[in-house]
């Protein structure tokens, strides 16, 4: 029976700036990466941790508004538990979906042993150019109604929406990393939706 991997620390895997590796495998797929990570091989998870700590980081700081310090720990924290629950990746759903999944639950964890509000740093779309000043003027008051509202949303339902809407993942793959049943899911989508909408209208009147 193989040895199981020697724990490691987040700075013996993955630092925030690595070397170049002495054998880099861009060639591999996320699939063949993370099993490389399931049998101990530290290179494998610095390359998927080069592939998707970007998208990590952007759903971290969307659940859970921090110091950007704070918000690479659970980066950090993200991968490790990659590294440590490698081997029981299923195939079910992409590899970005199993570190997404993680990434929750870490905020998760996060969120109950601080006791903090979650907030949500969503990055709106981009506006149309304004015509006019005035234009400008209304978009921007238009943003910051639909980010105050978002900030106001509990968590269950700003993750709903965070993953369907703003990382647009199907609603399967969101229902997995929360783990939750579709219909919950859904109910918690619409949910957001229409808060966010009475929020935004509620706020022109």
């Amino acid at each position: 029976m193989a040895a199981k991997p020697t724990p490691a620390t987040g700075a013996d895997i993955i630092p925030l700036r690595r070397p170049q590796l002495a054998r880099p495998a861009p060639e591999l797929s996320d699939e063949a990466l993370l099993a490389s990570c399931g049998v101990g091989d530290p290179a494998a998870l610095g390359a998927l941790f080069d592939r998707h700590h970007e998208a990590v980081y952007r759903l971290i700081s969307r659940l859970l508004r921090a110091e950007p310090t704070e918000t690479d720990d659970l980066v950090q924290l993200t991968f490790l538990g990659a590294w440590q629950s490698a081997r029981g990746y299923k195939g079910k759903g992409s590899v970005k979906s199993f570190l997404f999944g993680i990434a929750a639950n870490t905020v998760r964890r996060h969120f109950r042993a601080t006791r903090r509000r979650l907030d949500a740093l969503a990055d709106p779309p981009p506006a149309p150019s304004p015509g006019t000043p005035e234009d400008a003027a209304v978009t921007a008051q238009h943003l910051r109604r639909l980010a105050a509202a978002l900030d106001e949303l509990p968590h269950d339902l700003r993750a709903a929406y965070v993953l369907c809407d703003l990382e647009d993942l199907p609603g399967a793959e969101a229902a997995r990393i929360l783990d939750v049943r579709e219909g919950t899911l859904w109910r918690r989508l619409h949910d957001a939706r229409r808060a966010l909408r009475e929020a935004i209208e509620g706020g022109s009147s």
